[in-house]
């Protein structure tokens, strides 16, 4: 074991005050680039409330949020997406969010964003962090097109412990070789790596994850508690 620590964050709702991949496929719909904007917004509402209570497979929601890459070409997808991050990101990203992420950077601490949202979506966003490894769902891309389908394995509940492992093990690592890894994450569907991590800290948690967390005597922590207090 050495004295290097690792640092694992959630994204949506636990780095971020929102869902990038809702307010992705909102984006697109309120923009005329998703179809029927009407049925685009009923599919993604339907989609995060599943997710919400733990019902979603990484297979349904691929099915909408990569369909929405494979309906255009990736040089309009990419002028989009900075849009996206300058009217909806980047004014999101908490000084809290920024101070937590930078604490674990300036202390030498090996970090990544593990998240489910697939990597079109969140490796711009994981570069506003600063954070320089992302573990997420990889979309899959072929003769220059997004195909609408997953590339592996999905970087979802179960699937988060694999990636990791096998994004560490490219390096020639495990989580055993750190003397603390820390995974951040808000969502019950995290427990996986949460259980696998020695310091499991339940961030903005639903409450669920809330429930677990006390239970279970993990660490608790709010970063968002001030945003309205903020904005008055």
């Amino acid at each position: 074991m050495t004295t290097r620590r690792l640092a694992l964050f959630d994204l949506d709702h636990t780095l971020l005050p929102l869902d990038s991949d809702y307010q992705w496929a909102d984006y697109l719909a309120r923009t005329g680039r998703a179809g029927d904007p009407v049925e685009a917004r009923r599919l993604n509402d339907d989609l995060m409330e599943r997710y919400n209570r733990g019902e979603l497979t990484a297979e349904q929601a691929a099915e909408f949020m990569l369909g929405l890459l494979a309906a255009h070409a990736p040089h309009d997808l990419a002028v989009w997406h900075e849009t996206f991050m300058g009217e909806v990101i980047r004014p999101s990203i908490t000084p809290a969010a920024r101070d937590l992420v930078d604490g674990h950077l300036e202390a030498g601490d090996l970090c990544a964003i593990v998240t489910a949202t697939n990597s079109f979506v969140t490796a711009p966003i994981a570069r506003a962090f600063g954070v320089p490894h992302l573990v997420a769902t990889d979309a899959e891309y072929l003769r220059g097109r997004y195909t609408g389908r997953i590339l592996g394995t999905p970087s979802f509940k179960e699937g988060k412990v694999v990636r990791v492992n096998d994004w560490l093990g490219s390096m020639g690592l495990g989580l055993a070789d750190f003397s603390e890894s820390f995974f951040y994450s808000d969502s019950v569907n995290d427990v996986p790596l949460l259980e696998k991590v020695t310091r499991p800290i339940a961030a903005n948690p639903s409450p669920a994850l809330r429930a677990i967390a006390q239970e279970r005597g993990w660490q608790v922590i709010d970063l968002f508690d001030h945003m309205e207090d903020s904005k008055s």
